[in-house]
């Protein structure tokens, strides 16, 4: 009987070793993710809220997929739990601001990067993301502003093509086509990154 019950014992170890757990199933999603496998990546993101529903990542790259796949108002319901779990993450703040102004409500978007770049002046993505707030509401001299603090913190084409964007909004040609060769040249990065909370 004792060996029978140890039998027992160690297949039910085996049988449970071999399960994923949520962090393997955030794996998965994350890899399906980078390789452009979004709906693949939902569904393992998915697997991974149902195993662990505390887990914060979950939600956070789960976020970042519906974004990435233009479902704003899925993304913003998990960006609103990654703020809701973690109060001072400030890349979360950034995504739920993101996910707000692709639905056009800049106003509350503005106010949640702000609160983004309280907690760290130094994450180029936060004000690259309200340059282009302000960009879309026409306050390009704001969206100026932010899009040279991105270039500064980290110099990538992307932030010059803004630039130039919003100095042509300007009237400021010669400074546009100063960014515009920039961003052209090779001498930065193409991106400032994917704008993801999936490292």
């Amino acid at each position: 009987m004792k060996k029978v019950s140890l039998l027992l014992a160690v297949a039910i170890l085996v049988g449970c070793q071999s399960l994923p757990t949520s962090s393997e199933w955030l794996a998965r999603g994350d890899g399906y993710f980078k390789d452009g496998k979004v709906q693949q990546a939902i569904k393992a993101y998915n697997r991974a809220e149902k195993l662990n529903p505390d887990h914060v990542e979950v939600y956070a790259s789960r976020g970042t997929a519906y974004f990435f796949s233009g479902d704003y108002a899925q993304a913003q319901e998990d960006f609103i739990k990654v703020v809701e779990k973690n109060p001072y993450r400030a890349d979360a703040y950034t995504a739920l601001a993101s996910a707000l102004a692709a639905q056009g409500d800049y106003e509350n978007a503005l106010q949640l990067v702000d609160r983004s770049i309280a907690l760290n002046p130094n994450k180029a993505e936060s004000f690259f993301t309200r340059g282009g707030i302000y960009f879309m509401l026409g306050q390009y001299e704001y969206a100026v502003y932010d899009y040279s603090m991105v270039i500064m913190l980290r110099p990538a084409a992307d932030a010059y093509n803004a630039r130039g964007a919003a100095y042509l909004k300007l009237g400021k040609q010669a400074e546009a086509e100063k960014d515009f060769a920039m961003a052209k040249s090779g001498q930065v990065f193409e991106k400032l990154n994917d704008y993801t909370m999936i490292d």
